[in-house]
């Protein structure tokens, strides 16, 4: 399935079916009165979110979303029906904004979120509403409301515990391979990933993380190089980062702390929120070394790159090292989930007992 993330759509809910003007015609009944009843309610226009969905394909290809009108009145005291609601399946992480503006107006974070985006219209009144003492035959009657038009802008932003980052052909794909259930695209070119791969990675019984798999940076990808900031969006919702290193590079002439500095810098210019959430440094491809040059090479990167931070050195094609990090990742994920749901602390000016 093409992975799409990001499409505009017009949606309009339903307009509310006009009242009607009637009279009761009943043999023996000389003055039957008003009984003209109300239009119908339009349709109303509602999100869900679809944990099985995972890209926005198919607004892509189906732009314009109508529900139904609400039928109109009629005599003998009927109502109109409502008009029939439509609901958008969406996937979980979906932002929803109006496409004018750039307003965010909702968010999908949990799977099952069921949202109205457009409300339909209301039903006009029928000549029956506008009965009184001195107002015996009303021939009054109201048209039904317009529901509400929208042009609205998705955004997914896969939600994810962990995120991986890197330049191109660094072994991210072969991580999470390696350590989760995802079966990403793995080749001995730049580019093999085209768009983001989510894995859940199983810690043990009930304990588990997911981790994110975009594409490759490389510099200059805030003009446009390679295939830009357009995946980077998706590592916004991340408790954590792995800046992941290609530490045998193929070509004896790339300086890995060189490639390590571009793709900070272009985390700085795209977002700096995103530049300073936690980040940990994974010096990949260690296989490739030979065993007495490895700690040469590792102190010499870390010395160079001046990084000061949590460094993990692991091959992941033969998985060594990888059994460390998982678990050093899920106590940290571990501890930020509890630090959110952690009750806030109570200001000291406030803290013991009231004064009498």
């Amino acid at each position: 399935m093409k992975f799409v993330d990001e499409a505009f759509i017009d949606i309009a809910a339903g307009d509310g079916g006009n009242g009607c003007v009637s009279f009761r015609h009943e043999k023996y009944k000389e003055f039957g009165g008003p009984n003209g009843g109300d239009g119908g309610r339009g349709g109303h226009v509602f999100a869900v979110a679809d944990p099985n969905l995972n890209t926005l394909v198919d607004f892509r290809y189906s732009r314009r979303h109508e529900a139904k009108r609400g039928e109109h009145g009629m005599g003998s005291d009927m109502f109109g029906a409502a008009g029939d609601d439509i609901t958008l399946k969406m996937p979980v992480g979906t932002i929803i904004s109006d496409a004018e503006t750039g307003e965010v107006l909702y968010e999908l974070l949990n799977p099952g979120d069921v949202i109205t985006i457009a409300k339909g219209g209301d039903g006009g009144f029928g000549n029956m509403r506008f009965k009184s003492a001195i107002n015996r035959a009303p021939r009054q009657k109201t048209p039904g409301w317009p529901g509400e038009r929208k042009s609205l802008k998705l955004e997914l932003k896969v939600l994810a515990d962990v995120g991986l980052l890197g330049m191109p052909n660094a072994g991210k794909s072969t991580f999470i391979s390696a350590v989760s259930n995802a079966r990403p695209k793995i080749a001995d070119y730049p580019f093999t990933t085209l768009h983001p791969n989510l894995g859940v990675v199983r810690v043990g019984p009930e304990q588990s993380f997911v981790i994110a798999d975009i594409p490759g940076l490389i510099e200059g990808a805030s003009e446009g190089a390679g295939l830009g900031h357009q995946f980077l969006r998706h590592l916004q919702r991340t408790r954590l980062l792995l800046h992941v290193i290609d530490m045998a590079p193929f070509d004896e002439a790339v300086d890995p702390v060189a490639q390590a500095k571009a793709i900070v810098e272009e985390l700085r210019k795209y977002d700096p929120e995103l530049h300073a959430k936690p980040r940990w440094l994974v010096l990949n491809k260690l296989d490739m070394v030979p065993e007495q040059d490895r700690a040469a090479r590792v102190k010499d990167f870390v010395k160079r790159f001046k990084w000061k931070g949590p460094v993990f050195e692991i091959s992941a094609l033969t998985r060594e090292g990888c059994e460390g990090l998982i678990h050093a990742i899920y106590k940290h994920v571990r501890a930020e989930q509890q630090a959110q749901m952690a009750p806030a602390e109570v200001d000291p000016r406030f803290a013991g007992d009231a004064p009498e």
